[in-house]
């Protein structure tokens, strides 16, 4: 494992977001969700893709606040690009579960 410096860690903006609004993604080579995500005035309203399709549903999702990287250049994935990353964790099995706040906090809220 790399170390990294407080500096480069301070450096990713970690924001918390809730899940407005998402969509099945058959052009993505694995099962996907193309997912929108409101971070709040300050950052607006941001796309991704999440591989999420095994442990969780579409409609379950809207409505829930997740945590993200809003600062990472946006990414091509197949037709759609990406602005943010969701951020999870894998599992034994490979599936990956969501990492969210404990309780609710604002959208645009910064990890510190």
């Amino acid at each position: 494992m790399k170390e990294i410096t407080w500096s480069e860690f301070a450096a990713v903006e970690i924001r918390v977001g809730t899940i407005v609004s998402v969509e099945e993604f058959p052009e993505a080579r694995k099962p996907a969700y193309k997912i929108n995500v409101d971070f709040g005035n300050e950052i607006g309203t941001r796309k991704s893709s999440a591989q999420v399709t095994e442990l969780y549903s579409a409609r379950e999702l809207i409505g829930k606040q997740i945590i993200g990287v809003v600062n990472f250049p946006p990414k091509q994935i197949g037709p759609m690009r990406s602005e943010c990353l969701i951020a999870g964790f894998y599992r034994d099995d490979g599936n990956v579960v969501l990492a969210i706040p404990e309780r609710d906090v604002p959208n645009g809220a910064k990890l510190g």
